[in-house]
């Protein structure tokens, strides 16, 4: 076990650039894949159902493993974790971008974005872990929101970066990886983080529970939207995952040294910033795949273009995540969480008014006031939740935060991606007969139509090869938009629930830090100083 030691400024931002470069993988990765998917699809020959396996394959793995990655960070080290999560990372990414066309092609693809998972997994709690133990209590407010705000920008920029590679080679998407990875591991090296963790044994049990639980609820939702929630298979997983969780919890409890210590829900903060975080990734993760299927398909746009319409939300969000933490830092949570959650459901409200013009000049500040939003909320509830935690488990706290979020975007997805096609069945049936086409063919054409569009809900591509922008007719242009602003008002009010839990459930003022944090950070600064485990990590 090591004992940290506050460190001065200098030190301190290098361990947070480097961090920040750790993970900026993982967040482009998000994006950046669903625009070179037909292009993947045609060059390697893969199946349908293959291509949308190497989209969801890094999605389950990531999920599942959150838990497992936050456990190893807090018992073998962060500094140790965060490295061999770049390092697994950055190879899959090298070994994605080496797959070989022929049979092989899509087991090799499938089996090494679910490494790029668990690279992932394991890195993510680990950096936020160092971030949150580097800073004191009074600065992680600021701190963290420039983690955040610059890791969401990175979503953002995924898909006009991957449009761009795409017209050189598909296998570039990956090897942006290499560079980046690169940079991150000297960062590292020349920062030093320093952090306290403390060794145990790792509870296989609760790991093989909560992964089954993780992948089965997570599958369940992401193939809804395509096999159809009357499918039993899907109510099925969806079953089988959340008996497997129930049983991982009362396993845990009574567990020596459980995976997730389960008394930290007994925390109140911890609980009510889970439970926001929770319902705004209704929103939050669903938001890029539907606003960017509007705009190619309802706006016309081409996939790199749709990349620079997600800019002007991360305008707001990038901003109003600086003012967030530093709401944070000074008054605590409550005001931020509550404020962006209210600015969220607003702007969502107002944007779902003006899809329909098909007019982007007339939506962008509503885009912006979304995002903002969004931004004011994030980070000052995932920094206060993950402050509850005590400095031997920020790692734990880490990956709950993360495998709430995720379970909850697979949800939304699932549950979104249907009421979009459900929705378009209607739109567009209404659109033909406006045209005078009779009410039972029209229906039968909207079912047929609307279902094209099911089987790229949950990829973001449907894995056929990228529309033609210039066919897409009127009439379903404007269908789309319809059915979007159904999804935007019902995101409006997503937000305003998550409004509601923080504001019943938050306390006011700055929470209190559990004991034993506010003396490992009160001290004065100094200079970077090793403790002997982590050194030796």
């Amino acid at each position: 076990m090591s004992q940290a030691a506050p460190v001065h400024g200098r030190s301190k931002n290098l361990v947070l650039a480097a961090m920040i470069f750790a993970v900026a993988m993982t967040f482009i990765d998000q994006t950046i894949v669903s625009i070179a998917v037909p292009e993947i699809q045609t060059k390697l020959g893969l199946s349908a159902t293959g291509v949308q396996w190497a989209v969801n394959a890094y999605l389950l793995a990531l999920a599942s493993l959150f838990a497992f990655g936050g456990r190893l960070a807090d018992t073998l080290g962060h500094r140790k974790m965060v490295t061999v999560g770049v390092i697994i990372f950055a190879g899959a990414s090298a070994l994605c971008g080496a797959t070989p066309a022929g049979s092989l092609a899509e087991a090799w693809l499938i089996t090494f974005r679910a490494l790029q998972g668990l690279g992932g997994a394991i890195m993510f709690p680990a950096a936020l872990a160092i971030v949150v133990q580097t800073y004191e209590v009074r600065e992680r407010g600021k701190a963290l929101a420039t983690f955040f705000g610059i890791s969401g920008a990175l979503t953002a920029i995924g898909p006009i970066m991957g449009g761009f590679l795409t017209q050189w080679t598909w296998r570039a998407i990956f090897w942006v990886n290499l560079p980046v990875a690169a940079v991150a591991v000297l960062l590292i090296a020349l920062s030093k983080p320093v952090t306290d963790f403390r060794p145990a044994k790792m509870d296989y049990r609760g790991l093989a529970l909560i992964t089954g639980g993780i992948v089965l609820g997570v599958f369940g939702f992401q193939q809804a939207p395509l096999w159809g929630w009357g499918n039993p298979a899907i109510g099925l997983c969806i079953a089988a995952g959340v008996v497997l969780l129930i049983v991982f919890y009362r396993v845990q409890r009574v567990t020596d040294s459980p995976l997730i210590d389960m008394a930290i829900f007994r925390n109140r903060t911890f609980l009510v910033e889970n439970m926001v975080l929770g319902v705004a990734m209704l929103v939050f993760v669903p938001l890029f795949l539907f606003s960017s299927e509007y705009a190619q398909i309802s706006l016309g746009k081409q996939a790199k273009d749709a990349g620079v319409f997600l800019l002007y939300f991360f305008i707001g969000f990038a901003v109003a995540t600086q003012i967030g933490g530093r709401m944070l830092d000074r008054i605590g949570a409550k005001r931020p969480v509550t404020m962006g959650c209210v600015l969220a459901a607003v702007g969502f409200f107002l944007w779902a008014q003006k899809v329909t013009t098909l007019d982007f000049g007339k939506q962008q500040w509503f885009i912006v006031l979304a995002g903002a939003g969004m931004g004011l909320m994030l980070s000052p509830a995932s920094t206060d939740a993950v402050n509850q935690a005590g400095r031997f488990s920020y790692g734990e706290a880490t990956g709950i935060t993360q495998t709430i979020r995720n379970y909850a975007a697979s949800l939304g997805l699932a549950v979104l991606g249907t009421t979009l096609v459900s929705r378009m069945r209607g739109n567009v049936a209404n659109q033909l007969v406006a045209q005078h086409v009779p009410r039972a063919l029209a229906d039968k054409e909207a079912a047929s139509l609307a279902q094209m569009q099911n089987s790229g809900s949950s990829g973001g591509t449907s894995g056929n090869g990228a529309p033609d922008l210039s066919k897409i007719p009127h009439f379903y242009q404007v269908a789309f938009a319809q059915s979007t602003q159904t999804i935007f008002y019902i995101m409006a009010g997503i937000m305003a629930v998550a409004a509601l839990i923080a504001l019943v459930g938050l306390k006011w003022g700055v929470a209190p830090v559990p004991e034993g944090e506010a003396a490992a950070g009160a001290g004065p600064d100094a200079g970077p100083t090793q403790g002997a485990a982590e050194a030796a990590a």
